[in-house]
């Protein structure tokens, strides 16, 4: 006789809501008089029991053996699921006898049973899930037998000493990189009943051979393409590392994403005028690659496609090209030289990011924007012409071009991002920001310490935070009317820093925008507004010159120029008021307040007019 509380239990498990501990370190809960087991705490040889308590043990649950140190283990008849998880990370598991009950083998099922040396898959088996044998290592062959319509995504990858695998007529579903990194798997054969998938040489196509989907890791030397194929499919030579040498047809129209991805010994490329697309990452990590010929039928290089192909010397990039993705040619060390065609409208986040061997760049008249990052840390890039469509230079878009000495930027950009030209320290020439620009980026030149000049454009509303910190050649800078605000340490260690002219009110500083800053004086215009004698630490004045004692001495126009104390004054002249064109005549410097000027080519004109401006 059971007691109440005996059968309260029993009839609690018939509907599943006891766990309850089993023999020999097993743990299972019930359903409806079946047994699923959850846990085994032991070790070693383990026989699961096809049976607890007179139910059937059905299923074995997620992550129920995972980590333990089991050695070998049978699994009976009665069950029909291996779940996610299963056998997860079960390093000292060297056999296993799967029942010919078994259904599903779940996802992740036996991931990291790197001693599992075999596993037979009953014909009861219909799907294995995604990364079920992931890095089992040692697993030397797999037959996938007819039952079997699924198997998932990366099934079997990175099963290193995996040889051989034959594909049964059943199966209709195979998911991208089932068989990925298996280096040594020279051959992936398919039933010849098989209405979805076929196999040519140990390469795994679709049924009528017009997607490549998989070739086999550890496939040798030279491979031909098939004629009939028009999709090089996604991950379908990843790290055949073996390849040396692998041939396009002109049937081919697609190469998808990953479709080379670190093949290492692949050393030359040429890609059809039949292909449009070359995937992301498509070739990305074939460190030995030192060629690609690209044929004008390609209209898109997607992301990261020659991403890290670090001996690729040159490419050639065809005027059929409208699109090149993020991060295309990332860490090509060895890139010397890039022409991008007139047909590309954006240079893109990173396109050329750490190319530390380019010396050479030619933007196409065509590109309007120049991405973040896109040619940071190019070392050796000596010079870089922008063309006149261009309208936005992103953040760290030049930034360490360490040997970059001159960049003209034309009028049509409005927008200069932060790090733009960030330790760009050898750049030497004069900079102009065009009117266009509204806002200088935070850091934008900081550290160019070899900048001479830099002239603010009238639309500049806005200078960021140390735009110009550690530019020690600046001598002095026009800050435009417009101007509005100066972010945090914008001029800090300008250390040659002597003048600044501000041509409106004065701006809201943030903290220590001169810090560092000797001996600099800021001139104001008068009726200018917000002006102290102390603005940010630095002394100001007012700039007024003013022109007195005018005479006329051996043809000769002369005046005085009163004015600020050691100012220096450019004196500009022109003829024609309705249509001025004004020359700089010279520069005269305030000694004591006063100068004087003489125009030995007065005489030369009917009539001359005079102004003056700061340097």
């Amino acid at each position: 006789m059971k007691t109440q509380i005996e059968k309260l239990l029993l009839a609690l498990a018939m509907i599943g809501l006891v766990q309850s501990a089993g023999a020999a370190g097993f743990t299972y809960v019930t359903n409806n008089g079946a047994i699923t087991i959850t846990k085994y705490t032991g070790s070693g040889a383990v026989i699961i029991p096809s049976t607890t308590n007179g139910w059937p043990v059905v299923s074995i649950g997620a992550n129920a053996f995972a980590y333990s140190s089991v050695t070998s283990v049978t699994i009976p008849n009665s069950v029909s699921n291996i779940g996610d998880f299963t056998f997860d990370d079960c390093i000292s598991l060297t056999n296993v006898a799967i029942g010919s009950g078994v259904i599903s083998i779940g996802n992740f099922a036996f991931e990291y049973c790197g001693r599992l040396p075999s596993v037979t898959i009953p014909n009861s088996v219909i799907s294995i899930g995604t990364e079920s044998f992931y890095e089992c290592s040692k697993l030397s062959s797999v037959t996938i037998p007819n039952s079997i319509t699924s198997i998932g995504a990366s099934a079997f990858v990175n099963c290193t000493s995996l040889t051989n695998v034959t594909i049964g007529s059943g199966v209709t579903s195979i998911g991208n990189l089932a068989f990925g990194i298996c280096t040594n798997l020279t051959a992936i054969t398919v039933d010849a009943q098989n209405s979805v998938y076929s196999s040519v040489n140990g390469v795994l196509l679709n049924k009528n051979q017009i997607t490549l989907i998989q070739c086999p890791g550890g496939k040798t030397g030279s491979y031909t393409i098939p004629n009939s194929v028009s999709n090089i499919g996604s991950y379908a030579f990843e790290y055949c590392t073996k390849l040396t040498s692998v041939t396009i047809p002109n049937s081919v129209t697609n190469i998808g994403t990953y479709a080379f991805y670190s093949c290492t010994k692949l050393i030359n490329v040429t890609v059809p005028n039949s292909v449009t697309t070359i995937g992301g990452t498509a070739f990305a990590s074939c460190t030995s690659l030192t060629n690609v010929t690209i044929l004008s039928g390609v209209t898109s290089i997607e992301q990261w496609a020659f991403y890290y192909c670090t001996k690729l010397t040159s490419i050639t990039i065809p005027n059929s090209v409208t699109s090149i993705g993020d991060l295309a040619f990332y860490e090509c060390f060895r890139l010397t030289s890039v022409t991008i065609p007139n047909s590309v409208t954006n240079i893109a986040y990173g396109v050329f990011e750490e190319c530390t061997n380019l010396t050479s760049v030619t933007i196409g008249t065509g590109v309007t924007s120049i991405g973040d990052f896109a040619f940071d840390h190019c070392f050796i890039l000596t010079s870089v012409t922008i063309p006149n469509n261009v309208t936005s230079i992103g953040n760290s878009a030049f930034d360490h071009c360490i040997n970059l000495t001159n960049v003209i930027i034309p009028n049509s950009v409005t927008n200069i991002g932060s790090f733009a030209f960030y330790f760009c320290y050898n750049l030497t020439s004069s900079i102009i920001i065009p009117n266009g620009v509204t806002s200088i980026g935070n850091y934008a030149f900081a550290a160019c310490n070899r900048l001479i000049n830099v002239t603010i454009g009238s639309g500049v509303t806005n200078i960021g935070i140390q735009a110009f910190y550690g530019c020690s050649s600046l001598t002095s800078v026009t800050i435009p009317s417009n101007v509005a605000s100066i972010g945090d340490n914008a001029f800090v260690s300008c250390y040659n820093m002597s003048v600044f002219y501000f041509q409106g009110n004065a701006p809201s500083l943030g903290m220590n925008v001169f810090y560092g800053d000797t001996n600099v004086t800021s001139y104001y215009l008068l009726g200018r507004t917000g002006w102290s004698p102390n603005f940010g630490g630095v002394q100001t004045v007012l700039w007024n010159p003013q022109a007195t004692t005018f005479s006329i001495a051996g043809g000769q126009f002369d005046f005085n120029i009163a004015g600020p104390t050691n100012a220096a004054i450019v004196v500009e002249a022109c003829t024609n008021f309705v249509n001025p064109f004004w020359l700089p005549v010279s520069t005269n410097t305030l000694t004591g307040g006063a100068s004087n000027f003489s125009d030995s080519q007065s005489s030369n004109y009917p009539r001359r007019f005079y102004r003056f401006r700061s340097p």
